[in-house]
């Protein structure tokens, strides 16, 4: 059985050559277009980004959830309006034209975005995930 030194141990022959055109298909793979994709998706972190998104939406939906089934119906009753912040708005009328400021809308949307940013570090804070990421050698 022919044998050749690898590290300073003998291979069998077959196992070297195996290992040889294992380590070939590996360089070869990684200077084709898939083997720069694969790279790029591991230095970029887009699993890292396609997880977060996929946490973000959930929780984007939970939030909504609350907001729907908690905050409105107190501030609905605070305004004193069964149709809620969504309705309020003022109308101007300035020389012969008018408006409509739909201002509770927005204060309405305000409101599911600070829930929605304050769910989410919490999430991020008490799961401890901002200590994941590893910097970068320069």
């Amino acid at each position: 059985m022919a044998t050749s030194k690898k590290d300073g141990a003998k291979v069998p022959a077959k196992v070297a050559a195996a290992a040889e055109k294992a380590a070939a298909a590996k360089q070869k793979l990684e200077n084709s277009h898939l083997g720069g994709f694969m790279n790029f998706i591991r230095e970029q972190g887009v699993v890292g980004l396609a997880v977060g998104l996929a946490i973000g939406t959930a929780a984007g939906d939970t939030v909504k959830k609350l907001v729907e089934g908690f905050i409105s119906p107190v501030v609905q009753f605070v305004v004193g309006s069964q149709k809620g912040l969504e309705a309020a708005s003022f109308h101007v009328e300035l020389a012969g034209r008018s408006a409509d400021f739909k201002w509770g809308a927005f204060v309405s949307s305000f409101i599911t975005l600070a829930a929605t940013a304050f769910v989410i570090y919490l999430i991020i804070h008490f799961a401890k995930l901002d200590k994941l990421d590893k910097k970068k050698d320069a």
